[in-house]
């Protein structure tokens, strides 16, 4: 069958409308950046960052990505107890490369001399690759307010 010219026309042009709708969701999820590589895998990356995170991080940050109770309050023990990952926490706070570190080396690398945490790194058991998983899958439950903000977090640090 042969599509008249104007047939043609209202086909490209719906593709074309595609595209734009496309690139506006990507401006408000990413803050107007082109999406960091963890963020270019899509629905397969969040699946496997989803079983990554509830293998090694849901136990201490909850399966819901909800923390420990009273996570602003340190323990007697001086520590703090695990923040949400949701956007009731402060891991939006924080530019990619400084949540990949966290994961990978622990977050004793990067805090104050004395800091006391639990939070072990996983570099000796996760690979860099399941590490962005997971910071996808944190990400994808953002809203588009909060990643636009760590979008634009992220862009600023790996400007400097």
């Amino acid at each position: 069958m042969t599509v008249p010219m104007r047939g043609k026309w209202i086909i490209a042009g719906l593709a074309g409308g595609a595209l734009a709708v496309m690139a506006g969701a990507a401006i408000l999820l990413y803050g107007g950046d082109a999406p960091a590589p963890a963020e270019r895998g899509g629905a397969s990356l969040v699946a496997r960052g989803a079983q990554v995170y509830q293998e090694h991080c849901a136990a201490c940050h909850g399966a819901d990505l909800g923390g420990q109770p009273n996570w602003r309050a340190r323990r007697p023990d001086g520590k703090l107890p695990a923040p949400p990952h949701d956007e009731s926490g402060h891991t939006w706070h924080h530019p990619d490369d400084q949540l990949f570190g966290i994961t990978k080396y622990g977050t004793a690398r990067f805090a104050p001399a004395g800091y006391a945490t639990d939070m072990i790194g996983f570099g000796d058991v996760l690979s860099d690759e399941e590490i962005w998983a997971v910071l996808t899958f944190i990400k994808s439950h953002w809203p588009p307010r909060v990643r636009a903000v760590q979008a634009e977090r992220s862009r600023q640090s790996r400007a400097n």
